[in-house]
């Protein structure tokens, strides 16, 4: 979203993660939640997982479909938990 252009506050931004295995919110209000990774990772493992995004700013709607699961992504990925 903060390469998208668009304005809105980032401090009303919540972030749903939900798969087959259950939803967890791990972002809300613009800060990081105090979420189970245990958990996260739970939902996480199925083939399809969601994120959900919302901004509290209007009634709009997108969808969006990604996949990149290759060694190299998820190793930059990792790096930035260290």
């Amino acid at each position: 979203m903060g390469q998208s252009g668009i304005a809105f506050d980032p401090y009303k931004v919540d972030i749903i993660i939900s798969s087959e295995a259950g939803s967890l919110k791990i972002v809300e209000n613009g800060v990081c939640t105090d979420y189970d990774e245990e958990r996260a990772t739970e939902i996480l493992s199925p083939d399809q997982v969601c994120f959900y995004a919302d901004m509290h700013a209007g009634t709009e709607t997108a969808s969006a479909w990604g996949c990149d699961l290759t060694y190299e992504y998820i190793k930059i990925n990792a790096e930035y938990r260290k």
